[in-house]
Order: structure tokens, then sequence, then C-alpha cells
């Protein structure tokens, strides 16, 4: 719920539906209820978070989607903690496959964690700020050119 502006604009950006997985916690690390806010039905979802770290908000969100009626989910985490029992909370869950950046070191090899590297978006930051040019084109916004 949190992310909800940040998923908006990226669901926009991709002329996508958006769907929210709304959950409630007691203490960190535990989650005391959760709710899929719209329809799943038949639809590939892409979870889109900032943080992984044990895994289980993650797993669970999955299978709350599949149960839903999902055809398929995966993953998109920009950093990836992975503390804890995370990658076998990740192996065991009904994710397909759960992308990280490169911005935590992943500690071991999981065949549902695929990571991807930021190096080129953080040169190019740097080199814009070090030449006093905008950074702002790096980033999604909803204003869409074909709008």
């Amino acid at each position: 719920m949190g992310a909800t502006n940040r998923i908006r604009e990226i669901a926009s950006y991709f002329n996508a539906e958006m769907v929210i997985c709304d959950k409630h916690r007691k203490r960190a690390n535990e989650i005391a209820s959760m709710v899929v806010i719209g329809d799943v039905t038949g639809k590939d979802i892409v979870i889109i978070d900032d943080i992984c770290d044990t895994g289980g908000t993650l797993a669970k969100s999955a299978s709350l989607l599949k149960e839903k009626g999902a055809r398929s989910v995966r993953a998109l985490i920009t950093h990836p903690v992975l503390s804890g029992k995370a990658y076998e909370n990740l192996e065991n869950s009904v994710l397909e496959e759960v992308v990280v950046c490169d911005t935590i070191p992943v500690k071991k090899q999981s065949p549902k964690i695929r990571v991807i590297s930021v190096a080129e978006l953080f040169a190019v930051a740097i080199r814009n700020a070090f030449e006093n040019k905008s950074i702002t084109s790096l980033f999604i916004h909803s204003q869409r050119k074909d709008k």
C-alpha cells in the first residue's frame, strides 16, 4: 500500500493494470493479514517492491495472488537483503522468478533469483550530476509521450 503512487506511475508507463496486496503487520517480519485489491484472474502478475528481507511477505503475496486466480507471479526487487530463511522462502514459493538489482550482493545462487546490474544507470547518473545535467530522464514518469 505504501508504494501505491510509485506503482501507479509504473503501471501507467506500461499501460498495465495495477493490483495492490495490502498487508497489516502486528510486528516486524510478521503479517497479521493480507488482502488483494483488484482482479488478477488469468493474469501474469509482476510484484514490484523496493526491498526483500526474509522473503516471507513476497512468498505470501505470490501465494495469495495465485489463490485469487493469477496465471503466473514474478517479482522485481530493487534491494535483495535476503536475510534469515529468504532463499528457502523464495525457492519454496509459487514465484516463477525473482529479479533483483545488484545493489546488495546476492550471497548464493538460486534457480528462481536473477540478478541485473544497475552499474550503467549509476554511471549515467554520476556523469550527469558531475556535468550539472539532469538525472530526471533516468526515472519513469506517468506523463507518457503517447498520451
